[in-house]
């Protein structure tokens, strides 16, 4: 079973769908039919969850990151963590002038626990390295925090979904607010759907806007850059400008 396991994940294959291995072989018995029930009276009223609600009391609660980060672990509500290895919290510098929000993790950043690890990880480290901007650099002009809308991973790297991002978005607003950071980078459409209400990157990126009371830019997402290598110039104005905004 182990063998036929470690096959699978060479593969390519990165999750599971069922909980337990099936048995193919075996014939499947026929289902018996369900017994009568009785009619139904009426639709019986089904007491809604206030999923944002809830977020929102579990969020305003937390009185710094770590007490954030537990109340993120402690939510019920998003079926994502049920799919995901581990919650994605952030990494780099809490005292940095500049917050990076990107979209969700992906396979790597699942496994690692960390934003941004990947290919497209590394390629944003590079970006920001040439305008002396690094998540190790402690020095709070030249360092970086990064984060994402969602701190779990979607099945299979999907979109987000608005519910998703509307529940978490109060845990975002406080991270936010904790950290307070100078001026924020909302990466790709995702990120600007749930910060500033729109999407169309290629509009949007290098507009500066508004998002939680902070200035905020927005720019293509590295992964995006990797598949479009044309678009590396506007990337490249984008990460210029805010280097002009940090001096000034």
């Amino acid at each position: 079973m182990k063998t036929a396991l470690e096959w699978q994940i060479a593969c390519g294959a990165d999750e599971a769908i069922l909980d337990a291995p099936i048995d193919r072989r075996q014939i499947p018995e026929t289902p018996k039919a369900a017994p009568n029930k009785p009619k139904s009276t009426g639709p019986v009223p089904m007491a809604e969850v206030d999923t944002v609600g809830i977020a929102r009391a579990a969020a305003e609660a937390a009185t710094d990151l770590n007490t954030l980060k537990a109340a993120m672990e402690a939510y019920p509500h998003c079926d994502l963590k049920r799919g995901a290895r581990q919650l994605v919290f952030a990494d780099g510098q809490p005292n940095a002038r500049v917050m990076i929000i990107g979209e969700a993790p992906g396979r790597d950043e699942d496994m690692a626990g960390k934003p941004f690890v990947g290919r497209a990880g590394r390629l944003l480290d590079l970006m920001f390295s040439h305008i002396g901007l690094s998540r190790e650099n402690p020095d709070r002009d030249q360092a970086l925090y990064i984060t994402n809308v969602l701190p779990w991973r979607p099945p299979q790297n999907r979109d987000p979904k608005p519910d998703e991002m509307a529940m978490m978005l109060p845990f975002l607003k406080r991270h936010v607010e904790l950290i307070n950071p100078d001026l924020i980078v909302a990466m790709g459409n995702h990120a600007c759907q749930a910060l500033l209400g729109k999407r169309g990157i290629t509009r949007l990126r290098g507009n500066w806007s508004e998002a939680l009371g902070k200035p905020t830019l927005p720019m293509f997402h590295p992964a995006y850059l990797l598949r479009t290598s044309e678009a590396k110039r506007d990337a490249w104005a984008d990460l210029l400008d805010l280097k002009a905004r940090l001096r000034g």
